[in-house]
């Protein structure tokens, strides 16, 4: 009798990366392993690059491809299947049009959740001790303390917007800091350490010496930071933003720090990023009036889109990315599909 042994069959997604960045294809191409057919280039997707996705299943993309009705309707129309984000925000995409089309989107919903809240501690730390200017002053031998008081943050009232997992793990850290943390979010019921207490919103603004957005970017939080929610926070306060940039009005921003409303800023986004952040425009005039005023600020940090950059969180991104690949290619519903 002859014995018929099982072979394993082999799922692969033909996937066009768009937006590649050269720090992520090494992460992709060790970890893929062969599993799928990966095909990397630089450029952004919107409608005028949609063409090169022709002969693919599927499209991974980041958070500044641009992914309108417009974009989506043109994928369709070449045969995409799959919308893989390797990012957790997907304020960029049009759900209501990829569904319409029969396009499944899915997304890494959290990937390290601790590489964003420790960069935001370490805007807040880089800030309270002027670290920054200390760093540029020493560098030309200058080695005075006028104007590099900080201050302690022990004892100090630190809100957090945004109580996902990332807002949690920057609640832990600042409790080791010895401060006292609260908390804004729409789902209170969100199973926090007993020592951070939820407050309201404008309670949060009120209270809080340093308050840190970790909220994703939608209608209801576009432009939630402006002018009317400055002259209501802690005259001298820190804001820290590593959310999403649309967050903060930044020419409200800019005012309630020329006002002295805002003591501090700290950001590793920005509204108007996609023309700036991954890219090396050192040898360019930036035509961006808005972030050139922001980077002249003494009391102000920014820092471009690094928060999630840790060797860590890259390796989780790709592995979420892959296996969300994987499932559609083998008939599950994506674990990770948004909704």
């Amino acid at each position: 009798m002859v014995e018929f042994c099982c072979i394993p069959i082999v799922y692969i997604m033909k996937t066009i990366i768009y937006s590649t960045k050269d720090f992520e294809r090494p992460y992709f191409e060790r970890l893929n392993n062969g599993r799928h057919v990966l095909y990397y280039i630089d450029a952004l997707l919107n409608p005028d690059t949609v063409y090169l996705a022709e002969g693919f299943e599927a499209v991974c993309i980041f958070v500044h491809d641009e992914m309108n009705a417009d974009t989506i309707k043109r994928l369709s129309q070449i045969g995409i299947k799959l919308i893989a984000l390797r990012c957790t925000g997907y304020n960029n995409i049009d759900i209501k049009a990829a569904k319409t089309v029969n396009i499944k989107v899915v997304h890494v919903p959290a990937y390290s959740p601790q590489a964003v809240a420790e960069h935001a501690v370490a805007l807040i730390m880089a800030l309270t001790r002027k670290t920054h200017k200390a760093y540029n002053r020493v560098r030309e031998n200058n080695f005075l303390l006028e104007n590099l008081l900080g201050f302690n943050l022990y004892g100090k009232t630190v809100g957090i917007i945004g109580m996902g997992k990332i807002g949690e793990a920057f609640g832990k850290i600042m409790l080791g800091f010895g401060c006292r943390v609260i908390a804004y979010d729409i789902q209170h019921g969100r199973d926090v350490p007993e020592e951070i207490a939820f407050k309201s919103f404008d309670e949060i603004l009120q209270l809080s010496d340093i308050i840190s957005i970790h909220c994703p970017l939608t209608p209801a939080t576009r432009y939630l930071f402006n002018k009317e929610t400055f002259s209501k926070m802690k005259k001298g306060s820190m804001l820290i933003n590593t959310g999403r940039g649309g967050i903060v009005n930044t020419l409200d921003a800019i005012e309630a720090l020329k006002n002295g409303l805002l003591g501090y800023l700290g950001i590793d986004v920005y509204e108007n990023e996609e023309a700036l952040f991954f890219k090396d425009l050192s040898a360019k005039i930036i035509k961006d009036d808005t972030i050139e005023r922001l980077i002249c600020f003494h009391n102000v940090i920014v820092t471009p889109h690094q928060a999630f950059f840790t060797h860590e969180a890259l390796e989780e991104i790709v592995n979420i990315t892959l296996k969300n690949l994987s499932d559609f290619a083998t008939g599950l519903d994506p674990k990770n599909q948004i909704e």
